[in-house]
């Protein structure tokens, strides 16, 4: 049985993919958070993923590494460098330095948010994030590609929508990811033989959606759920948002400056903001 290692593992995609996953991979978790009420199969390691140093302890021993962890949402340039540009460097690296042969990166819809509605992309658009946290996850797909090139490490980049058990909203009937899906293409990411550097769109088989997901498809990849039959309800309770939100695949994205986030800042970051 693999030992896959999950960072940002306290967080609500790494909860739902814990429960997903269970019994199927020792998985090693790992947050700034505690974790409480660990399953068979499972142990904790607490870890700043901006200190070069635990990432080194983090990822030693183990087969691979599901890479969630970070700044989540639009946010201060301060901790979306220490989280997701220098904490994803090292996550990598440290891989390259302990061995791990592959790493799925969460990389997300808002590393192309400026593309339209009206627009259906696949994972060859050129990048058009929309903000700063966008443009971390551009970052972290073109560091996966130089580690996939030049040091053989398997890299599968998902840009995920939204994982949720349903979706809530308008834009989210078009990038909703069930959790199973998400399991699923995880599962394709740690196993498939032939993977050496890959992105798909971590989204259902969402009638509504802007993606061509035919790379994932390409890999093997069945998506078993559907927004379409919530929405109906989600459109009754919709009301009209910001037009410029409306227009552009990345909503409130493209013009928010900061979003609250639900995870805690590196502690690095937060000592910093504190002076």
């Amino acid at each position: 049985m693999k030992t896959v290692l999950i960072t940002g593992a306290a967080g609500d995609v790494g909860t739902h993919l814990r429960r997903e996953l269970a019994g199927s991979y020792r998985l090693r978790l790992s947050d700034l958070r505690p974790l409480k009420g660990l399953a068979k199969g499972e142990t904790f390691a607490r870890a700043d993923i901006s200190s070069m140093r635990d990432a080194l302890r983090i990822t030693k021993g183990v087969d691979a590494i599901v890479h969630l962890g970070g700044y989540s949402v639009e946010g201060p340039w301060e901790a979306i460098l220490a989280a997701n540009i220098v904490g994803c460097y090292n996550v990598f690296e440290a891989a390259r330095r302990n061995g791990v042969e592959r790493v799925l990166f969460a990389t997300s819809n808002h590393a192309a948010g400026f593309y339209r509605r009206d627009q259906v992309i696949d994972h060859r658009v050129y990048p058009r994030p929309d903000g700063r946290y966008g443009i971390s996850k551009v970052f972290g797909e073109m560091l996966g590609s130089v580690y996939a090139d030049k040091y053989g490490m398997r890299v599968f980049c998902m840009r995920l929508g939204n994982v949720n058990e349903r979706p809530i909203d308008r834009r989210r009937l078009s990038i909703w990811l069930s959790p199973r899906d998400l399991a699923q293409l995880v599962r394709i990411g740690l196993e498939h033989p032939d993977i050496r550097f890959e992105i798909v769109y971590g989204v259902s088989g969402n009638r509504r959606s802007w993606y061509d997901n035919s790379n994932a498809l390409r890999l093997g990849y069945r998506p078993q759920d559907d927004s379409e039959p919530y929405a109906a309800g989600v459109l009754a309770r919709e009301t009209p948002g910001d037009p410029r939100a409306e227009a552009c695949q990345g909503g409130i994205f493209v013009h928010v400056e900061e979003l609250p986030n639900p995870a805690p800042l590196p502690a690095k970051a937060s000592k910093r903001k504190k002076k």
